[in-house]
């Protein structure tokens, strides 16, 4: 039986699986400093920085964990810490008109995971965490 994952971390550090979870934790680290996401820079006078979490997940098919170090958003205030927001994620009625028209077609389907991919984009605010 599997343990419970991680709350926080010092659950990963207590965990008999820590060497899985701390491997995941620098994978994650090395995407974003990788990716350029962030930079370390001293904070402004006035301006509070957004606090962040780790998010811990087993995947059990493919025996691995999957670290995300999350920005707690919902303290970002609208007109200060942004000013809009967009998320590219596709309706379930397009996914299914999709789906259908392959069908009818008898096309091949393929699903793809990007691992990274909320690292790639650009903000046009300065966020502070």
């Amino acid at each position: 039986m599997l343990e419970a994952e991680p709350q926080i971390y010092n659950d990963v550090i207590q965990s008999p699986e820590s060497t899985l979870w701390k491997d995941a934790i620098k994978s994650e680290i090395d995407s974003i400093m990788q990716n350029h996401t962030w930079e370390l820079v001293d904070l402004p006078l006035g301006i509070k920085p957004l606090n962040s979490k780790w998010i811990f997940k087993r995947k059990t098919k493919a025996v691995r964990t999957i670290d995300k170090l999350v920005i707690k958003g919902y303290r970002q205030k609208d007109g200060l810490d942004y000013f809009s927001t967009f998320s590219p994620v596709s309706r379930i009625t397009f996914i299914r008109m999709i789906l259908t028209i392959a069908s009818l077609r008898n096309l091949e389907v393929h699903q793809m995971v990007i691992i990274i991919a909320f690292l790639n984009g650009d903000l046009d605010e300065e966020i502070y965490m």
